[in-house]
């Protein structure tokens, strides 16, 4: 017993810069769920539910765009596949006799941030750790978005444009550092931006939806790399 309290402890102290960073992502998350005519409730039970920022921002998106729930289902799909990919990783991480609730309880955690610190820990993963960061953070997340949302109406609309630039700020942040390291990373980024340029240009494609243009380039882009440039097995 010491030893889990002592963990989710140790993942409270361990989430708290991960809180803070979610809660300023989340605001402008909030404010863009304002401008989409989403109600608190609506807004925060999305971000409780689902914690995948981009995931989040790209659905929205596309509730917006008044896309299918079938074309927002394969997005979600494809933008949030690397999910599994951390969980088959943590599942090598925890003990082999962790019960299935913990199994269930730890896969809604499973964000990049909570995998990254989850992953670096020493030895077994102590799924108490995991409840301690997903205690702060989760928080963060939602009262982000709340505060995002309630704000919505009350900063100047010049204030609240330049906050959702925070959007763009974040997708930055993601595909830069990896692109800085892996020529292939930023191959496939640039090819992307061409064909999305491709798509927003050429006029017989514009009548395409956001989201079939979304899922056709990421499946094509990705596919491509996957084929051309595999991941050697020990690299991996």
């Amino acid at each position: 017993m010491k030893t889990n309290v002592a963990a989710w402890k140790k993942g409270i102290k361990t989430g708290i810069p991960i809180a803070l960073g979610y809660f300023a992502v989340s605001f402008s998350f909030g404010i863009l769920c304002k401008q989409a005519a989403l109600n608190p409730f609506e807004a925060v039970l999305m971000s409780a539910t689902n914690l995948t920022s981009a995931g989040q921002f790209a659905g929205l998106s596309m509730i917006t765009a008044m896309a299918t729930i079938i074309e927002i289902a394969i997005a979600q799909l494809i933008i949030n596949s690397r999910y599994l990919l951390m969980s088959f990783s943590l599942s090598q991480k925890i003990s082999a006799d962790t019960p299935i609730y913990h199994r269930l309880l730890m896969s809604y955690g499973i964000t990049d941030e909570l995998f990254g610190v989850s992953i670096a820990q020493p030895g077994k993963l102590n799924p108490y750790f995991m409840y301690g960061v997903m205690t702060v953070a989760v928080p963060g997340w939602s009262l982000g978005t709340l505060f995002g949302v309630i704000s919505g109406n009350i900063f100047p609309a010049r204030i609240t444009s330049a906050l959702s630039i925070a959007l763009y700020g974040m997708l930055l942040a993601v595909i830069i550092p990896p692109a800085k390291h892996h020529k292939i990373v930023a191959g496939v980024i640039v090819i992307s931006m061409l064909l999305s340029s491709i798509f927003a240009m050429i006029p017989a494609l514009q009548t395409i939806s956001s989201a079939v243009k979304i899922i056709l380039i990421s499946v094509v882009v990705a596919g491509c790399a996957a084929f051309f440039f595999p991941i050697k097995e020990e690299e991996a």
